[in-house]
């Protein structure tokens, strides 16, 4: 490796984290052409698929709550310490953190001990929960990235270089869209997510709200997207065992799919989500949803003890008011939310409302530049040099 030739790390454990930290490594390659990084990564199947380095794969670590994390415990334990040991022998120039708070926080002090400069993006949600997390990131980092406008006044009090450089997905799904594509109004799409433990709590919910609302439009079809073939495999077993205890006559069409959410986009009029980053993607592909999560109840009861906020759904907290209804634990089941999803389907008494409200959250998400992610790119090459 030449001395101008720089290594980054980048650090991500989560299904989103591997979408933003791929279009990262483009633009970090781009903006040097002539002596691109060595690039190293924590990732998932987007980010290795750029060349990267592979340390880490993190197809299967994201999972939420703090039951389920105790499942992988060890293993996250393992990687953890590999990847200290690696840092003080290779000493990266900058390691980029993205989200996965949990994992990474304890990593960025680890790193900051070692002098090694760390950028984070996309901000833990300190404003939401754990409030005090923003005095330990300003400790340990030496810039901050943040995503959402509210949060450069999160972290003003504490000093912390911190730029918003606009939500990166709002470029994924603009370059991804097919002007070609119609939507179709009497499809629904639904999402259950990527984690084993919302797909458990979410997915036959679902396919009962499907059955519901094919009994009152019997136009209406379905598709489920999963975001890859693991995910896939699971939903069709869970498919399989839910319509053998059914009458054929009750099921209507649900076709499941693989890998091709961003195409479903755009093709369903109307969807049916868990809550997390997919839900901002919909909202920037302008697609209505109705919003559902369950967790631990163990979970659910430490998260109400804790987390102050008016709604549970990242679009909602953007717009600061109710976009898409959101359901929660035991008001997830097939009539709530059949009701709220009627009335975000075409013609529905929400839908044009709801349509308006995204037009004006995808411009709160969107900077002065084209590119969030070249932004994001420039901000890392700086703290570099």
């Amino acid at each position: 490796m030449s001395k101008d030739k720089k290594k980054i790390w980048i650090i991500s454990g989560e299904e989103s984290g591997d979408i933003y930290g791929a279009k990262l490594i483009e633009e970090l390659r781009s903006l040097s052409p002539k002596n691109k990084p060595d690039i190293s990564i924590m990732g998932g199947k987007r980010m290795a698929a750029t060349g990267a380095e592979v340390m880490v794969d993190a197809t299967e670590l994201g999972v939420v709550g703090l039951m389920e994390v105790l499942g992988i415990l060890f293993a996250i334990v393992g990687i953890f310490r590999k990847l200290i040991k690696r840092a003080k022998v290779e000493r990266p120039d900058c390691v980029v953190l993205i989200d996965y708070p949990g994992f990474n926080l304890r990593l960025a002090k680890q790193l900051h001990k070692l002098k090694i400069p760390v950028v984070w993006y996309i901000s833990p949600q300190v404003w939401a929960w754990k409030k005090g997390r923003k005095w330990k990131l300003a400790k340990y980092c030496t810039k901050m990235l943040v995503i959402f406008p509210f949060e450069t006044e999160v972290y003003k009090e504490t000093g912390l270089d911190t730029e918003f450089v606009g939500h990166p997905l709002v470029e994924v799904v603009r370059d991804r869209k097919d002007p070609n594509i119609q939507h179709d109004k009497n499809l629904v799409l639904l999402l259950p997510g990527s984690r084993s433990n919302e797909i458990n709590r979410l997915f036959i919910p679902m396919l009962e709200t499907a059955i519901e609302l094919h009994k009152r439009n019997p136009k209406l079809k379905f598709t489920v997207s999963a975001p890859r073939k693991s995910v896939y495999n699971r939903l069709k077993v869970m498919k399989k065992h839910f319509c053998e205890s059914r009458k054929k006559s009750d099921m209507p069409e649900i076709t499941i799919t693989s890998g091709e959410t961003a195409l479903w986009m755009q093709k369903a009029a109307t969807g049916l989500a868990a809550s997390g980053t997919v839900t901002v993607e919909c909202a920037i592909a302008e697609l209505p949803l109705t919003v559902a999560y369950r967790l631990n109840p163990i979970t659910y009861w430490i998260a109400k003890m804790i987390i102050d906020l008016d709604f549970f759904t990242m679009v909602n907290i953007i717009a600061d008011k109710r976009v898409f209804e959101e359901f929660l634990q035991g008001d997830v089941n097939a009539t709530t939310l059949a009701d709220s999803v009627e009335k975000i389907l075409p013609g529905g008494q929400r839908r044009k409302e709801v349509v308006l409200d995204l037009e004006n959250v995808v411009k709160s998400l969107s900077p002065q530049s084209n590119s969030p992610t070249r932004r994001a790119a420039k901000a890392i090459i700086s703290v570099i040099k």
